[in-house]
């Protein structure tokens, strides 16, 4: 599956280890695209969000568990504070 392209989220771009992580493994790409682009969007940012290269790593490797136990948004996240809200 190596070579489908692979969608980022609706505002981040998918970073190049996450989408390494996601395309070694197919079970985690086939729910990778399965989900919606917000959904995809939680994953980037929080992933994005990590400050040490450690938590990152340990994010992308969570993302990738958490998407093959059947989960569509990432687990304890708020959300992406860089989407545009709509609303009052």
């Amino acid at each position: 599956m190596a070579t489908t392209t692979v969608p980022g989220g609706a505002v981040h771009d998918l970073p190049d280890d996450l989408r390494a992580e996601l395309t070694d493994h197919d079970d985690a790409l086939a729910a990778w695209l399965d989900i919606t682009p917000l959904a995809r969007n939680e994953f980037i940012c929080w992933v994005e969000d990590a400050k040490q290269d450690r938590t990152r790593a340990r994010r992308i490797r969570r993302t990738r568990e958490e998407l093959q136990e059947g989960m569509r948004r990432p687990c304890c996240w708020p959300g992406c504070s860089h989407r545009e809200r709509t609303g009052s």
